[in-house]
């Protein structure tokens, strides 16, 4: 159950700065969600074996607890904070590289023209595909494809978000992206704010998007740089990641209808590459408690045969409000040497057709 802790800080201060001052207060919220799955892939190398496990990196969503408050400072304006912490239920670690809050740590200030934020923050890449994407950080789904998606979060950063009538604008700046050299796909050892050398792992991103009651849109650009001993061949601040989304998505009745395609290139040591991911995918309510997504996507890399198709169904019942339990089926089919697994974090064989079967518990507090 969401607990609302209200912390008296005026009286605080009030007595280490003088009596007589406004004694504003601070509301704080602590929150979570802790979801387990167990799921089952076969060819999950190149002798075609299968594996049966209880994944690390997410079930339906991520396991976190978190942090949120805000202080009310008059004339409209707050001061807000956010701290949440990943960790694997499966074994019981921190995640995002072992950090203490690695899903988010920032401070801002809040007011009618939108959130301002400074520290570790989600981007807008992040943002792009929470309203299209059906089946979001799902174990299997386009995440597994590019596991960036999920973890597009940036260190040593400074971010604005703000709505304006329906309209959404934001952006980000890092002076140096992720310090953290280990830990999976989020973090790839690129810490910058170097001297010297300004554009050593930088990263910017920025947003537009517009909502109504039953349809959406919105597009994303998002480069980041490398540097000495950085991940994904980025060894190099020359060397760079960039991503341009456009997602969408509309309501046709009761049914959730979301699309987007990610136009990705990267400059790295070994060359460039270029790649679409293109998905289309539906949310459908199937009875009062019971939910069916369903999704396919497509990697599509540029003059190569190395191609990626995914197919992913999941079922979703609500025992509550706060806990569900769902089951899901994926196959994800490879061409050439692309040897992307269908669970996120998992691995199978260049050029293997993988699929699994998974089933998982979920409680939000």
């Amino acid at each position: 159950m969401k607990k609302a802790v209200a912390i008296a800080l005026g009286a605080a201060f009030g007595a280490a700065f003088g009596a007589g001052g406004a004694q504003a207060q601070s509301q704080v919220t602590v929150y979570g969600i802790v979801d387990v799955a167990l799921a089952h892939m076969n060819n999950a190398d190149a002798s075609g074996h299968s594996v049966t496990r209880e994944p690390s990196l997410t079930g339906g969503l991520p396991s976190r607890i978190g942090f949120r408050g805000s202080e009310d400072l008059g004339g409209g304006l707050s001061a807000v904070f956010n701290l949440e912490s990943g960790f694997n239920p499966d074994v019981g670690v921190l995640g995002q590289g072992g950090r203490l809050f690695g899903r988010q740590a920032w401070v801002g200030l809040r007011g009618s023209w939108g959130t301002l934020q400074l520290g570790r923050i989600l981007n807008m890449t992040y943002f792009a595909t929470m309203k299209s994407d059906v089946l979001g950080p799902n174990l299997f789904s386009i995440n597994s494809i590019d596991l960036y998606l999920p973890n597009a979060r940036s260190d040593n950063a400074i971010g604005y978000l703000g709505n304006f009538n329906g309209l959404t604008v934001g952006a980000t700046w890092s002076f140096g992206r992720d310090v953290s050299a280990a830990g999976g796909p989020s973090a790839t050892g690129c810490a910058g704010e170097v001297p010297g050398n300004a554009r050593a792992c930088r990263q910017f991103t920025g947003l537009l998007g517009y909502d109504t009651n039953t349809w959406g849109i919105n597009a994303t650009y998002d480069r980041l740089y490398g540097n000495t001993g950085a991940a994904g061949g980025l060894t190099s601040s020359d060397n760079y990641d960039r991503r341009i989304t456009t997602n969408g998505y509309a309501m046709v009745g009761a049914v959730k209808v979301g699309a987007g395609v990610i136009d990705r290139r990267t400059d790295a040591v070994s060359g460039v590459t270029r790649s679409d991911l293109v998905y289309l995918g539906a949310s459908i309510p199937v009875a009062p408690r019971l939910t069916l997504d369903a999704q396919v996507a497509r990697r599509d890399v540029k003059g190569s045969p190395d191609d990626t198709n995914l197919a992913v169904a999941r079922l979703t019942y609500a025992l509550s409000v706060r806990s569900a339990v769902y089951a899901g089926v994926g196959r994800m089919d490879n061409h050439g040497a692309a040897a992307i697994a269908l669970d996120a974090g998992g691995t199978t064989a260049p050029g293997r057709t993988q699929s699994g079967v998974m089933a998982g518990l979920r409680h939000i507090f």
